[in-house]
């Protein structure tokens, strides 16, 4: 009796291994027919740019191409296609979403079987929403009162004040000029020492009784201060422990602060602007603060809820990399802030480890809010609207002063990424405004304009 032939199938077919809740094994044949055809059309591509003699370019026959440049090059392009076509293909086929990209196997040959790709790849976790409308909420907004209007006005005029060389003797919230050298035991510390540096003498900047120490002190004048490290200080090898510094005052400046009148208030809002417009404006300043302030810890208090009704597994590959994102970021922050990284772990007291440790429980809570609300996001059918996006983009160019195509062109590269912002605050929205409190819904705040 002959041997049964393998069907011929026009397009590929695929087969699905979970590995664990966030990670597949697809097995896709690719069915010769497919496979010739991804042939021929790598072929009539490549032909087209092809020199060979006696023919025009792209009428040369295949078997004449073959014998002068070989099938190798057909093969290659061929196959390419098809992985590039079969891999989409099997994950609609298979409902699976990918997080990463694939690692790609081809399999040996075995006879009587077509070609066959092992594809491994990381896919979003099957997540069974629960409720998410209608959770309660207490946080409430806090009204912005007289005592923080004024408090304001006063910063404003202390940020605002120009620094004046004074005679007198250094008094609290003065400005001199130091240098400094402290010492634990008669030793020098890291961070212990400075020359020239401007020094603005507030209390709760420094460690106890630096400060105090300096007060009386006039230019020219050295002196020793004892002060001590507080024990719960962020550098474990100098927490608890006192210190000397040796202070020598070349200068004085005291702040000369404004008067807060209607001359003050021309500086902020043109030559016509008076002192009741500015108290105006800052007060609708502050409450737009508030109420940011109040939808972050209202969504906060949300997005707890949610993640503690629902358990998942979340791709590894992830969190790994959103806590390399973190780890990043707080490097970068801190070489801007003249810190080294070992300098800043010092700060912490913490090892690499323990850092890390952190980085990735942060970054575990935020893939994990981020799957749910583009889960929600489905559910809800959310998206970014052309509007929506044009929105952002405008608000983005007011922000940076630049023109709109200057920002979409600066963001075209990541456009993806400012869509999924969209749909993320669009999806917190719904959450906001179906919030309860007390039986009434919370209306979502809008963000104010920076």
């Amino acid at each position: 009796m002959p041997p049964r032939k393998v069907p011929q199938r026009t397009v590929s077919s695929a087969s699905v291994k979970h590995l664990d809740p966030t990670q597949v094994e697809l097995e896709i044949e690719i069915s010769d027919s497919e496979l010739d055809a991804a042939r021929e059309r790598a072929f009539r591509e490549l032909v087209k740019n092809a020199r060979i003699p006696g023919f025009r370019p792209g009428k040369a026959p295949r078997k004449v191409f073959e014998a002068q440049y070989g099938t190798e090059a057909i093969a290659e392009r061929a196959m390419d296609r098809v992985v590039r076509d079969a891999y989409p293909r099997a994950l609609r086929e298979n409902s699976l979403e990918p997080v990463d990209e694939p690692q790609m196997e081809l399999l040996p040959e075995e006879e009587g079987r077509p070609l066959r790709l092992r594809a491994t790849v990381s896919v979003r976790p099957p997540i069974e929403l629960g409720e998410y409308k209608g959770l309660a909420t207490d946080v409430q907004p806090a009204p912005v009162t007289d005592e923080d209007l004024e408090r304001s006005l006063e910063a404003l005029r202390r940020e605002t004040a120009a620094l004046v060389p004074v005679e007198r003797p250094v008094e609290i919230g003065d400005v001199p000029t130091l240098d400094y050298e402290g010492r634990i035991d008669d030793v020098p510390f890291e961070g212990g020492k400075a020359e020239n540096q401007p020094v603005e003498l507030v209390e709760d900047r420094f460690i106890p009784g630096f400060v105090s120490g300096i007060v009386g002190m006039r230019a020219g004048e050295e002196r020793l201060v004892e002060a001590e490290f507080p024990a719960d200080y962020s550098n474990a090898e100098l927490a608890g422990k006192k210190a000397v510094f040796s202070i020598k005052v070349h200068e004085n400046k005291a702040p000369e602060i404004p008067e807060l009148d209607d001359a003050f208030a021309k500086r902020f809002g043109g030559e016509n602007a008076t002192l009741d417009e500015l108290r105006g404006d800052m007060r609708r300043r502050l409450e737009a603060s508030a109420q940011n302030q109040t939808q972050r810890r209202r969504t906060s208090q949300l997005l707890d809820q949610l993640m503690a009704a629902h358990e998942f597994a979340l791709p590894a590959v992830l969190v790994d990399r959103e806590a390399d994102h973190l780890e990043k970021e707080t490097q970068t922050r801190t070489e801007r802030a003249g810190l080294t990284w070992e300098g800043y772990l010092e700060q912490q007291g913490k090892t690499p480890d323990q850092m890390r440790a952190d980085f990735r429980t942060e970054a575990e809570r935020r893939v994990k809010s981020t799957l749910l609300l583009e889960e929600i996001a489905k559910r809800e059918n959310i998206q970014a609207t052309p509007a929506d996006i044009e929105a952002e983009i405008a608000s983005l160019a007011r922000q940076y002063g630049q023109p709109q195509e200057a920002i979409l062109q600066m963001l075209q590269p990541n456009l993806r990424s400012l869509v999924d912002g969209i749909v993320r605050s669009k999806t917190l929205d719904v959450l906001l405004k179906s919030a309860r409190d007390g039986g009434a819904p919370l209306e979502a705040t809008p963000a104010a304009p920076e």
